[in-house]
């Protein structure tokens, strides 16, 4: 199967801003989140027996994510997926045929509901 076939969710994937500041240093607005891409990517919830097992080492991993290779999303950033948001819980890790093909990061969270 192409890599095309799989990645058929669409994600929005978003970045914190840095808080405004004025002249004398302090906080005008607080960092919010802005969408940095939106892409397809493959969201894999884990089984329940992976499940277990992260849970076993606290892990708070639920799902996993895979794209096509970017190395521009970091872990500082979050998923959006059926208005769920999800944490970026690990780096980059590259598939093992080329290492640039796709990339895949575990995902944390998925409970708490985006309002757009």
């Amino acid at each position: 199967m192409s890599l095309a076939n799989e990645l058929r969710h669409r994600v929005r994937i978003q970045c914190l801003t840095k808080p405004l500041r004025d002249e004398n240093g302090f906080e005008i607005q607080s960092p919010v989140w802005q969408d940095y891409c939106c892409c397809y990517a493959k969201i894999t919830p884990l089984s329940s027996n992976d499940l277990i097992r992260s849970q076993a080492q606290n892990s708070k991993v639920t799902a996993r994510m895979k794209l096509r290779f970017r190395d521009d999303i970091t872990s500082d950033m979050r998923v959006i997926f059926n208005c769920k948001v999800y944490d970026i819980d690990s780096e980059a890790i590259a598939d093992n045929i080329t290492g640039n093909q796709y990339v895949t990061f575990n995902l944390s969270g998925g409970i708490e509901h985006f309002n757009p």
